[in-house]
């Protein structure tokens, strides 16, 4: 690892936009708000309306890995959706879901026994008295426009509140949302091993 490059991992709270600047005329937050580290840019988005793990570089070789679809690296999500996904639509995810006419590569996919451990959102979801909810683990290994929002809805089950609580071997845990941390050398290694080589653009 270089002493020029950082890697930064973030956790982004709700309602914080994945750049440095907005140039629309609404006041909304930005990254600029949080990290005064100069240099560094997201390697990948996570939405406004998303919270969690962010990594943040001035190292392009890697930004490039981490963001080119055919360097398929896994990312985990939280996903609190409405009502209890039955077997089949948990499969339908696991099996790949047509969006904008192009099937999502399979996807792993579990319900949660238990609530995970997170600071409350501000503003809390919507929440209705007669709808259940359950949170489900999701793991992808590429990142379209919406795509997690997008797939729980095409089974039924729309996402009410949306974590990304791993990037590869990253985790969120001992991180608030706002705060930020340097990877240590150790990360840093296994990261780039794990974008060296790229996967098969093919799908299983």
């Amino acid at each position: 690892m270089t002493h020029s490059h950082r890697y930064l991992l973030f956790y982004k709270p709700y309602a914080v936009l994945t750049q440095f600047s907005d140039r629309t005329e609404a006041s909304r937050d930005t990254l600029k708000a949080y990290i005064d580290v100069p240099g560094v840019y997201a390697a990948g988005r996570l939405d406004r309306d998303s919270e969690g793990l962010l990594l943040l570089t001035n190292d392009g070789w890697l930004q490039h890995r981490l963001t080119d679809p055919v360097f398929a690296h896994p990312r985990t999500y939280w996903v609190q959706v409405e009502r209890c996904p039955d077997e089949p639509a948990l499969e339908h995810l696991r099996q790949g879901v047509v969006i904008k006419g192009d099937r999502t590569r399979p996807a792993q996919v579990r319900i949660l026994e238990q609530e995970p451990d997170l600071p409350p959102r501000d503003p809390p979801i919507r929440f209705r008295k007669t709808v259940p909810t359950a949170w489900l683990e999701l793991t992808l290994t590429e990142g379209r426009n919406r795509q997690v929002r997008r797939m729980t809805a095409a089974v039924g089950h729309p996402t009410l509140r949306l974590v990304r609580r791993a990037i590869a071997h990253l985790r969120l845990e001992g991180l608030e949302p706002g705060q930020w941390r340097d990877l240590s050398e150790d990360e840093v290694m296994e990261l780039r091993r794990i974008c060296r080589s790229p996967r098969s653009k093919k799908r299983p």
